[in-house]
């Protein structure tokens, strides 16, 4: 059997092998690949994002522990830091979410930003491919919590949750429409400390004020306890109405080819990068940064040259 074929039958070692090959772009990964996508589509993704310390990770866990008791086979990617010795992923993911690791239901794997912007590591979306064809019902990505609003989870998810807490300058962060784009849950993680009520309230009358057709999904509120599992069946059922919502209105198809799109993009990026760092042994590359430092070119000058000899390296 192929790795890919042992994915599709649930081979949890075989997933987490055929991920880190995607994540260590292994010449071999497209190839596997090529058979994993016609088996993807199923899984439902939702997106955790907010800032660091905002509770994200154990609102993740409440949510696996919910949706596990409803039946349902989960998959989770955390996105983490990388660690600035191995490249790996830091804050690992067994640690924070241990009760789980032994279920077979579960699988939860850890993938490093690599120092790639917007929140998502490079291979977040094809490690969401592999859980998808491997069968799970949902897959949570958790991102690695830069303090912005990780725009990239929107395009990657059917659902985001957006998790503030109170008195940590989210009352600020809320004042920045990008956030009210960004969500299609708010929750206000901690809702036992002082200022929770408040900031639901806040949240709420912004919302009311945003233009919207009266037939535009409007992101409820849920305050939460992630520490002592409340407000979780309130999180999850909101979930669970989004999905509905989207399936109802058609807007699930958009969803998909948003995150088609955002994976060709990635892709296409990533080759462009790929082959300019390689041309005539990276030299190419180090004349042009030269010639930028001494001022005998400007960058779009610069960029054109790049697209110029791409296209005859690709013509030959």
């Amino acid at each position: 059997m192929t790795l890919a074929d042992k994915v599709l039958a649930g081979d949890v070692q075989a997933a987490a092998r055929l991920i880190s090959r995607i994540e260590d772009e292994s010449p071999d990964a497209p190839g596997e690949m090529d058979a994993i996508y016609p088996h993807t589509g199923k899984a439902y993704i939702v997106g955790v994002t907010g800032a660091p310390g905002a509770g994200k990770s154990t609102l993740t866990d409440n949510l696996i522990d919910f949706f596990r008791k409803q039946d349902k086979t989960i998959g989770v990617i955390a996105i983490d830091p990388t660690s600035a010795l191995t490249g790996g992923a830091i804050l690992g993911d067994r640690v924070r979410m241990q009760r789980h690791s032994a279920d077979p239901a579960v699988f939860i794997r850890s993938l490093a930003t690599r120092g790639w912007v917007g929140g998502l590591a490079r291979a977040a979306i094809g490690a969401i491919h592999v859980m998808d064809a491997m069968g799970k019902d949902i897959v949570l990505v958790e991102t690695v919590g830069s303090g912005q609003i990780e725009i990239d989870i929107v395009k990657a998810a059917d659902t985001t949750l957006v998790v503030l807490t109170p008195g940590s300058g989210d009352e600020i962060q809320t004042m920045k429409a990008g956030i009210l784009e960004a969500a299609d849950i708010l929750v206000v993680n901690k809702a036992d400390t002082e200022g929770a009520d408040r900031l639901k309230a806040d949240l709420e009358s912004m919302l009311a004020l945003k233009e919207s057709p009266p037939e535009e999904w409007r992101p409820p509120v849920i305050l939460t306890e992630a520490i002592n599992d409340k407000g979780t069946a309130e999180l999850a059922g909101a979930i669970m109405g989004h999905r509905d919502f989207l399936v109802e209105s058609g807007g699930m198809a958009g969803r998909k080819r948003e995150r088609a799109r955002l994976e060709l993009l990635e892709a296409v990026e990533g080759f462009v990068k790929d082959f300019i760092y390689r041309l005539d042994g990276g030299d190419y590359l180090e004349k042009l940064v030269d010639d930028l430092l001494n001022g005998r070119i400007n960058p779009q000058r610069a960029a054109r040259e790049i697209a110029g000899r791409l296209a005859d390296e690709l013509d030959k």
